[in-house]
C-alpha cells in the first residue's frame, strides 16, 4: 500500500472516529450537570410565574375596588367600572412582558423534559450530539424570547383577562341599568352613561368597541398561536 493510501485511509478513521464521536451518550457527569440545570430553570420558570400572578392580582384587587365604589350607594358613578377596563388593559401588557421572561425559561425546562428526561425513563440513551442538545445549546449561546409580545398578551388575555374584562363589562352595564331606579327607557341610559359633556351614546359605544377590539385581538392571536404549534408538531423546537 502506498504512502497516499495509507494517509487516505487514515483520514477516513478519523473522521469515522470523529463522526462517531460526536454521538456518544452523556457521561454520568455530564448527566449529573443537565439535572442542575433543569432544577435551576424549573426554579426560574417557577420566579416568574409568581411574577405573573402578582400581576394578576393586582388586576382582580382593582377591579374589586372599582366594584365596591360603583356599588356602595344607588347614586354612585358608573364612572369608576368605566376606567377599571383600561387599567387592566395597562395589568395586561405588564403581565404579557414578564410572561415573555417566564416563556423561556419554561421552554428549556419542557425541552429537557421531553427530549432528555423523557428518553431516559424508557431505558433509551440521550445522545450529547442529537437536535434538541444543539437547539437548548443555542438559545444559551443567542438567548431570545421566544414569542411575541402580541402572542404574549393574546395568551394571557385567553387564560385569565378575559374574565376580568367581561366582569367589568356585565358590572359597567348591570350599574346603568339599575340604579338609581331599574331602567325603563333608552332615553335613561344614554343619561346614566353620560360622563362630563361626552354623551351617553359615545361612552357606551366605546366601551362596545373597547371589548369588541379585545376580543378579535383574542382570536387573531390565538390563530397565529395554532399556525405555529402545526408547524413545530413534526419539528423540535422551543418556545
Amino acid at each position: 500500500m502506498s504512502t497516499a493510501d495509507t494517509a487516505e485511509v487514515a483520514a477516513v478513521g478519523v473522521a469515522a472516529a470523529g463522526e462517531q464521536g460526536s454521538k456518544r451518550p452523556f457521561s454520568a457527569a455530564e448527566v449529573g450537570a443537565i439535572a442542575h440545570l433543569y432544577r435551576a430553570e424549573v426554579y426560574r420558570s417557577t420566579v416568574w410565574r409568581t411574577r405573573l400572578d402578582s400581576t394578576t392580582n393586582w388586576a382582580v384587587v382593582t377591579t374589586g375596588i372599582a366594584l365596591s365604589a360603583t356599588f356602595s350607594s344607588a347614586q354612585a358613578s358608573p364612572v369608576p367600572m368605566a376606567l377599571v377596563g383600561l387599567i387592566v388593559s395597562m395589568f395586561l401588557l405588564l403581565e404579557a412582558r414578564r410572561y415573555r421572561y417566564f416563556n423561556i425559561w419554561r421552554a428549556r425546562a419542557r425541552l429537557l423534559e421531553t427530549d432528555f428526561f423523557s428518553p431516559m425513563l424508557r431505558g433509551e440513551t440521550a445522545l450529547a450530539d442529537s437536535d434538541w442538545s444543539r437547539l437548548l445549546s443555542g438559545d444559551y449561546r443567542r438567548p431570545r424570547y421566544h414569542v411575541s409580545l402580541a402572542r404574549a398578551a393574546g395568551r394571557r388575555l385567553r387564560r385569565t383577562y378575559a374574565w376580568i374584562f367581561l366582569i367589568q363589562a356585565m358590572s359597567y352595564y348591570g350599574k346603568l341599568a339599575i340604579h338609581p331606579t331599574p331602567l325603563s327607557t333608552l332615553s335613561e341610559l344614554w343619561a346614566r352613561a353620560a360622563i362630563g359633556p361626552i354623551p351617553g351614546e359615545v361612552v357606551v359605544a366605546a366601551g362596545v368597541v373597547f371589548h369588541a377590539t379585545w376580543m378579535l385581538f383574542a382570536w387573531v392571536t390565538l390563530r397565529i398561536d395554532q399556525r405555529a404549534w402545526r408547524l413545530r408538531q413534526s419539528l423540535i423546537a422551543i418556545g
